[in-house]
């Protein structure tokens, strides 16, 4: 099964964008992602729903956050994206007739709801502002290694 990683590649776009004083055009996101800019507007349209980025048209236009980097969590990412899947695993058969199945499925359901409560509850503890912080700290960090 592909793994959805639009999650990671939203972040990684709007990580960009918090450190852009002017709009990003979709091309010049593309290139952040290594992607294509068809994909990035079909992504950054969900947030755009979500109210969370808005788009310009023109020569200065571009992709520009308009929501609180300080309220919006991973959580809300995660649901403007139309909830993706968390996990790739899953039950061989949703329904099945084989009672030793349905014992595995029991067992592996419970685990899976609590595995992604846990998740989900720690993504809506996350936010926008404390990504930008942790890469701002990292690339201190490395500056300051690189000085002579």
């Amino acid at each position: 099964m592909k793994r959805d990683s639009r999650l990671s590649s939203v972040l990684h776009a709007l990580l960009h964008m918090a450190e852009r004083e002017v709009p990003m055009t979709s091309g010049d996101l593309a290139k952040c992602l290594g992607t294509n800019p068809v994909v990035v507007r079909r992504t950054m349209g969900f947030l755009r729903d979500a109210g969370i980025v808005a788009s310009d048209r023109g020569h200065a236009g571009g992709w520009r956050i308009t929501a609180d980097l300080n309220t919006i969590s991973l959580r809300q990412l995660h649901d403007a994206l139309g909830e993706p899947a968390l996990f790739a695993v899953g039950n061989r058969n949703e329904a099945p007739e084989c009672l030793v199945e349905q014992t595995v499925n029991a067992a592996l359901d419970q685990s899976f709801a609590e595995a992604e409560a846990l998740l989900l509850a720690r993504f809506g503890e996350i936010t926008l502002s404390d990504l930008t912080a942790d890469f701002s700290m990292r690339y201190a960090a490395l500056l300051k290694q690189k000085e002579p």
